[in-house]
């Protein structure tokens, strides 16, 4: 069941972050720290400055749980925009279209599990969007 819904959320997403004007474009996002009201999350959690294979990431805490979570490298460039979408509010109708990006393009998109960790206790999936390719996600690998 679970994954029948991932796959649909991947498809459905997949669909919605091609869309022309589906995304916004605010180059202050584009560097490391974003505007307020963006906060770096390891100063609101127990998690490091630097998130192995997501980066150095921000939110606004009013979207908490889900996000959108920046993902920054260690230049400071923004790499990906991140969902955390807990299990439990996710539905056989649930729609995740027009997910928002707050700059750049997206390249692709990875969906995976998480069983849960600070800021996001209870198990949950990722929606990783990708400004960059995937030969340069290393730059978040460590």
């Amino acid at each position: 069941m679970i994954r029948s819904i991932l796959t649909v959320a991947a498809a459905a997403l997949a669909f919605s972050v091609g869309a022309p004007g589906a995304l916004a474009a605010e180059s202050s996002a584009l560097k490391a720290p974003p505007a307020a009201p963006y906060k770096a999350v390891s100063s609101l959690v127990k998690l490091p400055d630097f998130v192995p294979g997501l980066g150095q990431l921000f939110v606004d805490p009013a979207t908490l749980p889900a996000g959108p979570f920046l993902g920054y490298d260690h230049d400071g460039k923004l790499v990906s925009t991140t969902y955390m979408i807990p299990l439990s509010l996710m539905k056989p109708d649930m729609n995740l279209n027009d997910l928002k990006v707050p700059a750049g393009s997206v390249d692709h998109v990875d969906v995976m599990y998480n069983a849960g960790h600070p800021g996001v206790a209870e198990p949950h999936i990722h929606v990783v969007l990708w400004n960059v390719p995937a030969k340069q996600e290393s730059r978040v690998a460590k």
